[in-house]
Formats: C-alpha cells, structure tokens, sequence
C-alpha cells in the first residue's frame, strides 16, 4: 500500500513538474524578436506577421538592426525570427554560420523575387542592359554605384565585384547609405535625366515609381535570370523545437509579390502605418490566412484561423 501511494505521489509530482516545465517553455515563446534591416519590404512582412501574433495572444518586438548584425543575434539566441534572407546575395555572409549551425532557415516566404543592379530605362536605352556595358559609359557613370546600408550583404557582393575589376569596372566606388537616401539620389538623377547605376528589387514600390531596367550579365554576383532571388525565414537555433506553434506559424508563412508591392505602396505613396496597410491585404487575401493558420492555434489553445479573422472583421 505504501509502495502504491509512493508510486502515485511521483507520478503526480512528474506531471506537475512537465506541466511547470510546459507553461514555463510557453511564457518564453509570449515574446517573438524580431529584426528589421530598415528595409521597406520586411517592414511590411514584420507588420503582416506581427498582426497575426498578436491575435493569437503572441506580442511582437522588432529590432532595427543590419543584417550582419541580426545574424549575430539569432546565433547568440538574442533574436527569434528574421524574415528577409534574400538568397543568394547573403549566401557569402552567412553560409559559415549555416554549416556551423548558428540558426535554422525555416522556410522561403517569398519566390521570385529580383535583386541586382538597374537603371533608369532612358539609360537602358542609351545602350547598358549589361553589367559589362557600364564600363563603356562609365564617365557618365562618374564611376559609382549606389547601394543600401552599410554592412548590406548585396553592398559587400558589389565590393568583391569592384576589388576584382570585374567588368572592367577599374577604379569605381560603392556609394554606402539607407535604402531612402539612395532612392532619394535616384529621384534626382531621373529627374534631371542624369545616369545612375543603383542596387534594385522586387518587391518595391521603385518599381512603379521608376522606369527602371534590371541589368543582366551579374549572375557570378547576384545570381542568374536578372538576379532571381528566394527571400527565406531564418530562426534562432531550435526556435521551432521549443516553440512549436509560433514556429509552425512561421513554417507556413509565405507572401507574394504583389502583395508585398501593394502594402509598400501604401505605406510609402499613401503614407499609412504598415500594420493597417498590411492588415487591408490580408483581409482581401482569406487564402493565405487560411495556409499560414493551418494547424496553428492561440497561446490558449484555441483554433487560431477563426480568432485572426474575427480580429481583421472577416467573420
């Protein structure tokens, strides 16, 4: 009789301690860092995902930080999810630490994306749809080329193309600043139908604000057919292990172009905050909710699909 009772004690005191362990493991997953470059698109990827997190009882804190520096922070455990990976212009600064395992990749959010140097299309009519026409024009040029950030891993594929006078591309020179201050440059030049070389994507709202013309010829760079990118999610080490549902959710999340350009458009053009911007397209897209939800639930445990819909009004 007393051996049973022993027994019956440990087996209660085993499944208070896995359920302590369970809530325990649960308030540390209440909080998802993330990280923002300052970067138009991942804005409006961060506002998307952060409206869902908080109806499912999650709460969201991004951090404006470089890329090299967000890859230290997944690595030390200090951020839990990134969401623009764009591949293959970061493979040179983070394929180490991928064979190390500093982080995990997810899942790709976003196909067919684009990533590469353009111009304006005046200049593309003028004779460089190539990266080896600039050198041909490069007093036009004055022998720059306009990028993002410092530290930007697409700044640093631009670097190694320049050290190595690839193209003919002899005593050039990067012009490091934010993605505004570039685009900003690239208004005036177009205005003044000035010459401009600049680092260019998709999705962005410059698509349609510019007439712009991707160079092709840079695959050794930035990859082949026009700088054909995969945008990834990264987490930190074992973020989907140990909380399984928000990293299910993030195992799911996808986006696509369109809908990325049309939340910047309206963040950038209409000046509205990203998380409403984000939260009209999603409203208008019940498909990917539907995708990104499956099997996802709230951190009380309910069916997660039905409680962000009520929370957009689609119910």
């Amino acid at each position: 009789m007393l051996r049973k009772t022993f027994l019956l004690t440990l087996a209660v005191l085993i499944i208070c301690g896995s359920q302590s362990a369970l809530s325990a493991e649960a308030d540390a997953c209440k909080l998802v860092r993330m990280a923002d470059p300052g970067w138009s698109d991942i804005t409006a990827t961060n506002a998307a995902a952060g409206i869902v997190l908080g109806a499912l009882g999650y709460e969201q804190k991004v951090d404006h930080l470089s890329v090299p520096i967000t890859f230290i922070g997944l690595k030390k455990g200090q951020i839990d999810v990134f969401l623009g990976n764009w591949m293959p212009a970061q493979k040179p600064l983070m394929e180490a630490q991928l064979k190390q395992g500093a982080f995990d990749i997810l899942h790709a959010n976003l196909a067919h994306a684009k990533f590469t140097l353009a111009v304006p299309a005046y200049v593309a009519a003028a004779g460089v749809k190539s990266f080896s026409d600039l050198v041909r024009f490069q007093d036009k040029f004055e022998r720059k080329i306009y990028g993002i950030e410092t530290g930007a891993p697409a700044n640093q594929n631009i670097k190694t193309m320049l050290e190595a006078k690839s193209f003919g591309l002899n005593d050039w020179k990067l012009v490091e600043s934010s993605e505004q201050s570039m685009l900003s440059q690239v208004a005036r030049k177009v205005a003044a139908k000035e010459w401009i070389v600049f680092l260019a994507w998709e999705p962005h709202l410059m698509n349609t604000k510019f007439q712009l013309v991707y160079l092709n010829g840079g695959d050794a760079y930035f990859g082949p057919d026009y700088g054909n990118a995969t945008v990834n999610t990264l987490a930190r080490k074992s973020y989907a292990t140990q909380c399984p549902n928000v990293g299910r959710f993030f195992s799911q999340l996808e986006f696509t172009v369109d809908l990325e350009n049309k939340i910047i458009n309206e963040v950038l053009e209409q000046k509205i905050d990203a998380k409403t911007a984000a939260a009209r397209q999603l409203k208008l897209h019940p498909e990917l909710l539907q995708a990104w939800l499956s099997g996802v639930k709230t951190r009380t445990g309910d069916d997660g699909l039905p409680v962000v819909k009520k929370l957009l009004g689609m119910n």
